[in-house]
């Protein structure tokens, strides 16, 4: 067992997920793909949300980025999609920071499933 209850699962193309909900969502998502309602699918994507630090006098800082589980094209809207059980603070903070960062002009949207 998992942090948070959740198990490692397999979907039917054999990609590891966090969850077997994860899983199963990658499994309709292909599904989605093959039929042409969505193109371009993505998994485990990361989009940068506060680069690299580098500073004369102190520590330098790594990147803070956000791994989505999902992006895809649909009806030329790109979506980023996460599949959520437990939302814990240091997600709803990145979540908050890849809105601003990447949603702010409607070609993008985030969704939680």
């Amino acid at each position: 067992m998992s942090k948070y209850n959740a198990h490692k699962a397999q979907c039917r193309q054999g990609h590891t997920h966090d969850s077997a909900k994860e899983a199963h969502r990658c499994d309709e998502l292909h599904t989605l793909a093959r039929s042409g309602a969505i193109s371009e699918l993505c998994i485990q994507r990361k989009f940068v949300l506060i680069p690299a630090q580098k500073y004369a006098d102190m520590k330098s800082e790594r990147e803070c980025s956000y791994i989505a589980d999902f992006m895809y094209i649909k009806d030329g809207v790109l979506i980023i999609e996460d599949v959520k059980g437990y939302k814990t603070p240091e997600y709803v903070v990145k979540r908050k920071l890849l809105k601003q960062r990447y949603c702010s002009d409607g070609r993008v949207v985030f969704i939680e499933t």
